[in-house]
């Protein structure tokens, strides 16, 4: 081609596209003894995908998996194809869509919340509430009723990432939480996650 030196290529919309910025969510809930965790890992990867970020979760006796894949335009786009067979099945309840990369905020403190207490309703509504209301986001959040080995007694656990805006005073707000939670009679640390 005129203009360029021999052997390069023009930038063009094929090769601007080849980046691996494309994203694809994929949510899958299916029973525990059909989890569909090595056949979509295999799919992503036969589509040319990475696998970016995944998570595996069984409740009761169901397997949800959240997995995000990256991967050029053409590959998240065979990627779709091979899913939308696999959701033929129809114990697997599969959705999926087109995402992009998360926004990263430099100026959120990350900071880990654990809580337990005796199980009772609405300890989890009170606790997300309390973020709520100061605008810190909820990063990761697992909870779970558990019975005491030692007493039997039915037991709540929550550990939960929340990110902390850099404006807003630690101690006064550890404070704030720690005043929530023995006014609801619970027991609970929030401490800066250290990796």
């Amino acid at each position: 081609m005129a203009g360029l030196p021999e052997g390069s290529l023009p930038l063009n919309r094929s090769s601007a596209r080849a980046g691996t910025d494309n994203q694809l969510l994929i949510h899958t809930l299916t029973p525990a003894s059909r989890a569909p965790l090595l056949t979509l890992t295999k799919r992503i990867a036969d589509a040319g995908c990475s696998l970016a970020d995944a998570r595996v979760s069984t409740i009761g006796n169901d397997t949800s998996l959240v997995m995000l894949a990256a991967g050029a335009w053409d590959a998240i786009a065979k990627l779709e194809t091979a899913l939308a067979k696999l959701g033929r099945d129809e114990e697997l309840r599969l959705s999926h869509y087109r995402t992009g990369p998360r926004e990263q905020n430099g100026t959120l403190l990350p900071y880990l919340v654990e809580v337990v207490a005796a199980d009772r309703p609405g300890i989890l509504v009170k606790v997300v509430e309390f973020f709520s209301r100061h605008d810190i986001r909820v990063e990761q959040l697992s909870s779970m009723r558990y019975q005491a080995m030692q007493t039997g007694a039915q037991m709540f656990q929550a550990q939960i990432t929340i990110g902390i805006p850099a404006q807003i005073h630690l101690a006064t707000l550890r404070d704030d939480f720690l005043e929530l939670c023995d006014g609801l009679n619970l027991d609970a640390i929030m401490d800066p996650v250290k990796f």
